[in-house]
């Protein structure tokens, strides 16, 4: 952007240039309203020449050069229209004096972009692929995956990222939101709390957005961003309503020069003319009755007093812009007295200055350089200057020798006097002893002004009679700094009625007292005062030609008001036009005064001259009239329609807000709010209008798919609801009936784009973005429903109105869901589908249906906090529609097909933790279908496991399978999968649940006790069939048999119990059974075990003493043990039972999974055997057992009490009265027998080692 304060001959030759290369292609397109008259002459052909030579051009042709020329004309007028409106906006941004930037906005983000959005995707990809160098754990991994696939890869967030309205700062908080839930579900970990968990991924998650970027770079952009939306400067307002309004370079420097908007002054007369301009066109108004219609007749006069009133506040607001930097001068605030229907002409002397109202003052630097032509002193001699300033202190520079009298020095002042008097004395240091005071060798007396030259120049001393040098010259510099208020300043020649009476030369300065009181004031020096006044208030300055018998002055100029004219006179051309000026701004005027041309020739002999004699202002001025500027420079602002400029400059600055990098929402930026709040208040444009027009643009905008904060609609529709309702938001009271008529028709469209947005809330505010819009969307229709401001709209209403976007909510997200899982695209080939492929795409729509629901709860369902019911039946609306689908689905299922119960259990699993849709319309409909499904599939898997025990059974092996028999843990299996599938099944219906379960557990307590009867009968069927003597040996078929039972107890607590206290039936009942099927089958066992005891006691029985065959066995055994070695007889017998007992012990203690089993069994056995033992030797008490029988007993007695022992048996139980009495018998019998025969032949019943190593 170029310098508006850049010199004359840089901006002169770039505008040069720029002017050639802009008005070349535009030079047949420009039409001045001057020149139309000329421009269409000649485009338009002769008639002489046309009747000369007739032409017949073709019709097609000639609308086609039509349609160009309208065409150019468009476009020409539209360009003007545009530099017009930029010249109001320049003024606006150069002299603000009601609006200021607001800094309390909220800072907007930068938006996301296509290209960004992609970058984005490729970086997660990217992660998820292992690409990266960034650790992650499982969780985090997962939640990235789920991140990538529901956010980043909808559409719904690729259309809003088209849209403008998502920033990175939208990406993270979604992100946060995803994985709150997740890192809340995790487990407790010691030492590491879940906020620093969500830290933690968070910090990642910034690693794979970012990527490779240099994070300071993205940092330094985004503060350069953030600045540009805080403060701007002026000169980037001026830079960016370029670029709205498409004002080129070197047109806004002409404007800018031309416009003098470096020039504060001439800005502020500038509004003070539009002001009074306004007055003028409010009394117009009035005079001529030409009233915009109102909604009533009173309106017009209230009309007439808030124009003149909102130009009293406007001068109100110019009045307390600060004159100087400083703003001391607080003196009443003068209004203008142009109209007499606001200020009361009776107040005039109050409104009248005094000499002590202007005060001035004047900041002087003296310079004392060095002194010229002292020769008389000793060149060692000190010498120093002093200086002041009339009435104040006085100043020394540092001492010099007189040869080199140099010194630099500089002296500040302040003075209140225009024209005041410095002197400056040169001094030497006395030798004398006597001497009082320093030798004064000269002085100079000046009277600056603050238009004297600033450089330094040499000015002759006066000298003292004491100095002998009567050339001394002294250097110095006087800069004199013009006050603020001072506006300009010099020697005029004037004359006057009331005030300067003698035509004489004065020094005058112009003074601004305050923003609308201007006085012209004559000098004399050394005064503060002025000597005389004159207040500009209502006068008129114009150039003037010389007047006859004035002498002195060349170049005139008067002060003209009603009664009274003042002339002044300058000594050149130059000076006149300064003057005047200066004048034309503080008197507020509309004439804009044009110097004379002939006086222009009279002060110069040519062209170029005449050109370097005018000021700087007048030089811009000429150039823009060259360039056809002036037109737009010199335009009235009061005559425009400021209504349609600024509709104009707001449209095209909410499309360049728009398509700026910012996520704005529609929301201006500080800058341009800024300068849209000047442009109305300087112009009058109305607010209400200004809000009409803004609610229009916002809502075009939104109906093409932008995103537009309804926040900032609610604003702008509140403020017009306010005052088309009378409620004088911005203090108006009248209502005009085009604003009434567009703010209905506004309301309807807001109405009708509100509620489509609710239609679309899952596309519009995809993922709850932007934060809060959704709320703030159906707070603005409840707003817009209502009839008035003040009667809030029934709550039924409103919900009835909601109610219906939902339902078609509810219906259009269907739709999309069905169309994005292709479920509509191949509607017509499901009838061709299978019944597999169709459950198939209806699991996947069903998995589709909860995700969206899932989303609503998570995104929405607080913006609906006050409408929960509503979305409650928004969501069974939704799910009614799937149901139709799911329906169809299922009747063409197989019945014998059990596929379909998954769709169920997804679905029952999220209806059933949804406190709403728990038991709901749909909820009961999926179970009212699948409730015969369950029923039967129980029937039939009871019908299947009752026929598989059946048959297993009879062709059961009893080999050992994990804890029982094949047939046992296929029946075990099977029941406790069904009643996991019961169980997973989550019945939500109370009733019908606790009826499947009991309906398991009566079928497993039958199942079971089917099983365990059948074991025990092939058990008693096993022993029956087996051998009843030492050879018998436990089979692992009879142990399988056992763990069988084990097996069955231990499912019958986990199938057949209930916690329903009385309910526990089924397993006690089961559990009793068990018991008494072991305890017979043990007792099955130990009769066994017994019985083979019998066979081992009846063959030891044949020695019985008194038989025939003991005597004759016994004599047998002598004869025959004298020739050859006879084995012992009965050890055999013996050792096959020892055999035998040990082994089933072995086989019983490896094979049966149950020890307490075993360890009754075992109990039982010896106890039982022992009393067999017992109960033999009782039968025999008489007689004397047979040596070959103790010697068998002592065996088999010790050996079982020893295994038995080892087997775990408790000592109460070895140790019984039984085992002491054979105990006791058998060591009376083996004493009696050593004595009778000599020995035992080593078997005793006394322990030894010797013994139980040699049974070893």
């Amino acid at each position: 952007m170029l310098d508006p304060s850049s010199s004359e001959e840089e901006s002169d030759g770039i505008v040069e240039e720029e002017s050639k290369e802009a008005m070349a292609p535009q030079a047949g397109s420009r039409i001045s309203p001057s020149r139309t008259s000329e421009s269409s002459g000649g485009l338009a052909p002769s008639s002489s020449r046309s009747s000369a030579r007739p032409t017949s051009p073709s019709p097609s042709a000639a609308s086609e050069e039509k349609e160009d020329l309208e065409k150019l004309q468009r476009e020409e007028e539209d360009r003007k229209k545009k530099l017009q409106l930029y010249v109001f906006v320049m003024r606006c941004v150069a002299y603000p004096f009601n609006a200021k930037q607001p800094t309390d906005m909220a800072r907007r983000q930068q938006k996301i972009t296509k290209q960004q959005l992609q970058q984005t995707k490729d970086r997660f990809q990217a992660f998820l692929n292992g690409d990266t160098q960034i650790v992650a754990d499982e969780a985090f991994i997962n939640a990235v995956q789920s991140y990538y696939e529901v956010f980043l890869k909808s559409d719904r967030v690729a259309k809003m990222v088209q849209s403008g309205g998502f920033s990175a700062t939208d990406f993270r908080d979604v992100f946060k939101r995803h994985i709150e839930k997740r890192v809340r579900s995790l487990p407790e970990i010691d030492g590491l709390s879940k906020e620093t968990v969500l830290s933690s991924w968070m910090a990642k998650f910034d690693t794979i957005y970012r990527g490779d970027e240099d994070p300071r770079k993205a940092q330094q952009r985004m503060t350069a961003s953030a600045a540009s939306e805080l403060i701007l400067s002026k000169d980037q307002l001026y830079e960016m309503f370029q670029n709205i309004l498409g004002i080129k370079k070197f047109e806004h420097q002409l404007l800018y020069q031309a416009c003098q908007l470096d020039n504060l002054d001439e800005q502020a007369a500038q509004i003070r003319r539009e002001l009074d301009g306004r007055l003028q066109m409010a009394d117009q108004i009035a005079r001529g009755g030409k009233f915009p219609k109102f909604m009533s007749k009173e309106m017009e006069a209230m009309y007439i007093e808030e124009l003149k009133s909102s130009v009293n506040q406007l001068m109100a607001n110019l009045e307390s812009m600060p004159v100087s930097k400083g703003g001391e001068f607080k003196l009443q605030k003068l209004k203008r007295g142009h109209n007499t229907s606001i200020i009361d002409m009776g107040q005039e002397d109050e409104n009248t200055l005094s000499k002590s109202d202007v005060v001035l003052s004047f900041t002087l630097e003296v310079v004392i350089m060095e002194v010229q032509g002292l020769k008389s002193l000793a060149p060692n001699r000190i010498v120093y200057c002093t200086m002041e300033v009339e009435g104040g202190e006085k100043l020394q520079t540092d001492q010099a020798e007189a040869s080199k009298p140099t010194w630099g020095t500089q002296g500040d002042f302040t003075t209140t006097h225009p024209l005041p008097a410095v002197k400056v004395k040169l001094f030497t240091e006395s030798t004398g002893v006597l001497a009082l005071e320093d030798k004064e060798l000269g002085r100079v007396v000046l009277h600056p002004t603050p238009n004297s030259p600033k450089q330094s120049e040499l000015h002759k001393m006066t000298v003292t009679k004491a100095c002998p040098d009567q050339d001394l010259k002294i250097k110095l510099a006087i800069r004199m700094d013009k006050p603020q208020n001072m506006k300009h300043c010099g020697y005029l020649w004037a004359f006057g009625k009331n005030v300067w009476k003698r035509w004489k030369k004065r020094f005058f300065v112009l003074v601004q007292v305050s923003q609308y009181t201007f006085a012209m004031c004559s000098y004399r020096e050394k005064k503060s005062e002025p000597q005389e006044l004159l207040q500009l208030d209502g006068y008129t300055v114009d150039y003037s030609d010389p007047q006859p018998g004035l002498d002195g002055g060349r170049a005139f100029f008067n002060a003209v008001k009603e009664g009274d004219t003042v002339i002044f006179a300058s000594d050149d051309e130059q000076d006149r036009i300064l003057w005047v000026q200066a004048m034309y701004r503080a008197t507020g005027q509309s004439h804009k005064p044009v110097p004379p041309t002939q006086v222009q020739k009279l002060n110069s002999k040519g062209g170029a001259s005449a050109q370097m004699d005018a000021p700087i202002s007048q030089f811009y001025a000429d150039r823009a009239q060259k360039h056809g500027m002036d037109e737009f420079i010199s335009a009235n602002p009061c005559s425009f329609d400021h209504a349609s400029l600024f509709e104009m400059v707001q449209r095209l600055t909410l499309d360049h807000r728009l398509n700026d990098t910012f996520c704005c929402l529609g929301w201006f930026s500080p800058g341009q709010v800024f300068v849209l709040d000047e442009y109305c208040a300087r112009n009058g444009v109305r607010g209400c209008h200004r809000h009409l027009c803004y609610l229009r643009d916002l809502l075009e905008r939104a109906e093409s798919g932008a995103i537009i904060d309804p926040t900032l609609l609610h604003y702008s529709f509140a403020f017009c609801a306010s005052h088309v309702h009378g409620n004088r938001p911005d203090g108006l009271s009248t209502v005009k009936v085009d604003e009434k008529e567009r703010f209905e028709d506004i309301k309807e469209r807001l109405r009708v784009i509100l509620e489509n947005q609710i239609v679309n809330f899952r596309y519009c505010f995809p993922f709850g973005r932007p934060e809060g819009a959704l709320k703030a969307t159906l707070s603005l229709l409840e707003r817009v429903l209502m009839k008035d401001i003040v009667t809030p709209v029934p709550p039924e209403e409103v919900k009835g109105v909601i109610r219906k976007c939902l339902e078609q909510a509810a219906q259009l997200n269907y739709q999309r869901i069905t169309e994005y899982a292709k479920i509509e695209g191949k509607q017509k080939k499901l009838n061709r589908l299978t019944p597999a492929k169709k459950l198939e795409e209806t699991i996947r729509l069903a998995e589709l249906v909860i995700e969206v629901l899932q989303q609503n709860q998570e995104h929405h369902a607080e913006a609906f906090a006050w409408w929960t019911d509503l979305m409650v039946e928004h969501a069974e609306n939704f799910l009614a529609l799937y149901a139709i689908d799911m329906d169809a689905a299922l009747e063409i299922q197989s019945p014998e097909s059990w596929d379909s119960f998954p769709l169920f259990q997804l679905l029952n699993d999220f209806l059933r933790t949804d406190y709403h849709l728990c038991n709901g319309k749909f909820h009961k409909h999926l179970q009212d279908l699948y409730a015969p499904l369950v029923v039967r599939y129980v029937d039939l898997m009871e019908s299947s496991i009752a026929q598989s025990i059946h048959k297993g059974f009879d062709r059961e092996s009893w080999e050992p399978v994990n804890n029982g028999s094949g047939t046992s843990e296929d029946l075990f299996w099977k029941l406790d999968a069904l009643q996991t599938f019961i169980r997973d099944l989550h019945w939500p219906e109370e009733e019908f649940a606790k009826h499947l379960e009991s309906r398991i557990q009566l079928m497993s307590s039958n199942m079971i006790e089917n099983c365990v009867k059948r074991t025990r009968m092939a058990f008693e069927s096993k022993l029956t069939k087996s051998s009843k003597s030492t050879d018998f040996r436990i089979s692992p078929t009879l142990c399988t048999m056992f763990n069988v039972m084990v097996d069955a107890k231990d499912q019958s607590a986990k199938l057949c119990a209930m916690e329903m206290g009385q309910e526990k039936q089924f397993h006690s009942q089961i559990d009793e059974l068990i018991e008494e099927s072991v305890k017979d089958m043990i007792q099955l066992l130990v009769a066994k075990f017994v019985a083979i005891l019998e066979g081992v006691l009846a063959k030891i029985s044949r020695y019985d003493e008194g038989t025939l065959f003991s005597s004759f066995l016994s004599f047998t055994v002598k004869a025959a043990s004298k020739y050859v070695d006879v084995p012992k007889p009965g050890m055999d017998v013996a050792d096959g039972y020892v055999t035998f007992v040990r082994h089933s012990q072995d086989m019983l203690r490896d094979k049966v999974n149950e020890e307490v089993y075993i360890e009754r069994l075992f109990d039982q056995w010896y106890t039982a055997t022992m009393n067999l033992l017992g109960t033999w030797l009782t039968e025999r008490m008489d007689q004397q057992l047979h040596v070959y029988q103790l010697k068998i007993l002592i065996r088999i007695t010790k050996k079982k009490y020893r295994d038995f022992r080892l087997q775990g048996v408790l000592d109460s139980t070895l140790n019984s009265k039984m085992y002491d009495t054979v105990r006791n018998r058998l060591t009376l019998e083996e004493a009696t027998a050593s004595v009778r025969e000599g020995g035992m032949q080593g078997i005793s019943m006394k322990d030894s080692d010797e013994e139980d190593e040699e049974d070893d």
